[in-house]
């Protein structure tokens, strides 16, 4: 046991090659989904926590209930679209970083939109009665809201970014955690603790935890400068 710690701790200190690589790709991978999380789930739990219509309740039901979709569901479904015999195999995107970045949006979406729309819906039982007092239309009206609560939605990609960085499933489904193209600090970990390498495994974990607790961190300092901020105005 001390052997492998001081091993990892070696490892460190040295920025391992393969540690800092594989940890490269996390981060890439994880961020890209983020983003496209964003730019869908934000407008779209806008929307529904300000429009009106037909169905919303069935639709604020759907993205609380997608919040927990199982990452290796998620994952084999993007390898049924993906693989050769499926309608987007024609791209090559299988066992691809694109894969992946793909199936942790897919994950992020309605994670982001569902906290999105409480969020804009607590916001919006206060600012709601003048929006529409001066005509703005649901969109329009969305788009303040989001302005307004823009502290708040910076938590919810870390949120998103902390689920994503940390999830196995999908990945390793799509991914097919390929070494030195495909493979994440979770796949890794899980291979080098199958293989006997455990310097390794635990040096990915000691920087996957430590990007756990950085997001933490940085979510709690952001709604503390958010409460400040909006108790100053």
């Amino acid at each position: 046991m001390l052997e492998t710690l001081n091993e990892t701790i070696l490892r460190l200190a040295t920025l391992d090659r393969d540690v800092i690589s594989i940890a490269a790709l996390s981060l890439r991978v994880s961020l890209a989904a983020v983003g496209i999380g964003l730019l869908i789930g934000v407008p779209l739990g806008a929307l529904v926590a300000v429009a009106r219509f037909p169905g919303r309740a069935a639709a604020v039901a759907m993205l609380n209930a997608f919040m927990g979709l199982p990452p290796v569901v998620v994952g084999l479904f993007i390898y049924l679209l993906l693989s050769r015999s499926g309608p987007l195999g024609a791209a090559g995107l299988l066992f691809t970083p694109s894969a992946m970045v793909v199936a942790q949006a897919v994950l992020a979406t309605p994670l982001i939109a569902a906290l999105t729309r409480q969020i804009v819906a607590d916001s919006e039982a206060q600012l709601g009665p003048q929006l529409r007092s001066l005509g703005l239309s649901a969109a329009r009206r969305s788009a303040v809201v989001i302005y307004d609560v823009r502290f708040s939605l910076v938590t919810v990609a870390l949120a998103a970014f902390g689920r994503l960085i940390s999830e196995i499933g999908a990945v390793l489904v799509v991914g097919g955690n390929i070494d030195g193209y495909t493979r994440t600090m979770t796949t890794a970990i899980s291979l080098e603790t199958q293989k006997g390498d455990l310097s390794l495994a635990l040096a990915l974990g000691f920087v996957l935890i430590g990007l756990v607790v950085a997001v933490n961190a940085a979510a709690a300092g952001l709604r503390g400068y958010a409460a400040r901020a909006y108790g100053a105005a």
